[in-house]
């Protein structure tokens, strides 16, 4: 796989911005009245000053096989607004950023940064061993939190039973600040994903018309994993490891390496008050397995990982356990990037309905399951948008959150009111497309 000559497109460019305003301020700077001394090289690296405020320019480089950036200005957000611009000054016009020699700056970053890859290579080679040293210890650590794990799951179910018991009505009158405080208790007992689960539940009354069917859904998920952990000993395997996995014990990547053409089929980011996560979904084009990459960034800050949507990526991934599990970690990649030169297999409607049927029978508390949906319309209905079968009369909605997102409007306008395909969660609250090709072109349109 080779990087020269293989630039991004805009829309790739923007999908690794942290945030709205990023977008917005590289947008202003994708233009080349700001920027001197520009150029790239055919091993992916591209760089340029900025001018600023002061009277230096910022020196800006980026690493497109990373992605991984530089810049002297004081941002704190991964890419800043300047690797933003320059990538989309690069991205739109070959002329103002041509293949020339690498400066010395960008130069000394760019191989700093080849070292220091190396270096942690063996150094995580190294660890390997000594992180398995002790296994006795690990265990009784592992015996300790399983206790407290129990202990907290036990005063969950007391919870659950004492809303039934006063009735679901009673769960409006003491708000949010009961369902914290347990949420808190969960996060005493090491048990983040029954926390995450309990604060779920406390949002529910104050989500709109229907809320009580929703809490008695979510009440009911909540009691199902609580027996689940409670019951651990008796599950089979893949299934407990599923069991741990959402109750917050998360286990090392130790699966058996993959190694594949991977295409970057989507990347978004969601936030709370405690953590920005970001999903990168992969699809490999020789095994045809599906996997999900997860990183994680403080509050306020974009996760460090970030694969351009659209690309095939040359790499190995290591999958984790549990069953119906996608989740992989990112192992090691070899070359730069192409783009995808055709979308990934799909189906009808129904193929997508009954494969995250599947999925469920492996792990009950999955929101959604990816697929990819081949001739398929989007098309207005009594309350939002739709999926529907070109050739029938089968339809998927689009969720909600979805309908307000400029993705939409892409879709229907890369339709044109004929048949497309389309990547995306298909759940039980309806269909979030991600991706999406149309039959002319085999350029992939981001959509988040």
């Amino acid at each position: 796989m080779n990087q020269q000559g293989v630039r991004w497109t805009v829309e790739q460019v923007l999908a690794l911005a942290p945030d709205a305003t990023s977008r917005r301020a590289g947008g202003e700077l994708g233009a080349t009245a700001p920027w001197s001394g520009t150029g790239s090289s055919g091993t992916g690296a591209v760089w340029g000053l900025c001018k600023g405020s002061g009277s230096r320019p910022y020196r800006t480089v980026v690493d497109t096989t990373g992605p991984a950036y530089k810049c002297s200005c004081p941002s704190r957000k991964f890419p800043c607004k300047h690797a933003l611009g320059l990538l989309l000054l690069w991205a739109g016009d070959a002329e103002a950023v041509r293949d020339v020699d690498v400066p010395g700056w960008a130069g000394e970053w760019l191989a700093d940064r080849s070292r220091r890859a190396a270096e942690q290579g063996r150094g995580a080679a190294e660890d390997r061993p000594a992180r398995a040293a002790d296994p006795e210890a690990a265990r009784r650590r592992a015996e300790r939190r399983a206790a407290r794990i129990t202990a907290g799951a036990t005063e969950l179910e007391q919870r659950l039973a004492d809303l039934l018991r006063g009735g679901l009505a009673s769960a409006e009158r003491p708000g949010y600040g009961l369902w914290e405080e347990t949420a808190a208790r969960m996060v005493d007992a090491q048990a983040p994903g029954l926390a995450a689960r309990v604060r779920e539940l406390g949002a529910v009354p104050g989500s709109g018309q229907g809320w009580p069917v929703r809490l008695l859904e979510e009440a009911a998920l909540v009691h199902l994993l609580d027996r689940a952990w409670l019951g651990i000993d008796r599950l089979p395997e893949p299934l407990a490891a599923t069991v741990r996995a959402r109750v917050g014990l998360t286990a090392p990547a130790e699966g058996p390496v993959v190694r594949d053409d991977w295409m970057v089929l989507a990347q978004y980011d969601s936030a709370d008050a405690r953590l920005t996560t970001r999903r990168i979904w992969l699809h490999g084009r020789e095994t045809g397995r599906t996997a999900l990459l997860l990183s994680f960034g403080a509050a306020g800050r974009a996760p460090q990982l970030a694969l351009p949507p659209g690309f095939v990526v040359d790499a190995e991934i290591v999958p984790h356990q549990g069953a119906g599990q996608l989740r992989a970690e990112l192992r090691e990649r070899f070359g730069g990037t192409v783009p995808i030169e055709a979308p990934p297999p799909g189906g009808s409607v129904a193929d997508a309905t009954a494969a995250y049927g599947q999925a469920l029978r492996d792990d009950p508390w999955l929101d959604s399951w990816p697929v990819t949906l081949r001739g398929v319309v989007p098309v207005p209905s009594e309350d939002g948008w739709q999926l529907a079968d070109a050739g029938g009369p089968q339809a998927l909605p689009v969720i909600p959150a979805a309908r307000s997102r400029p993705g939409l409007w892409r879709l229907v306008a890369l339709s044109g009111g004929g048949p497309v395909t389309v990547f995306g969660e298909c759940g039980h609250r309806g269909f979030a497309p991600l991706a999406a090709w149309s039959g002319d072109s085999p350029e992939t349109v981001t959509l988040t």
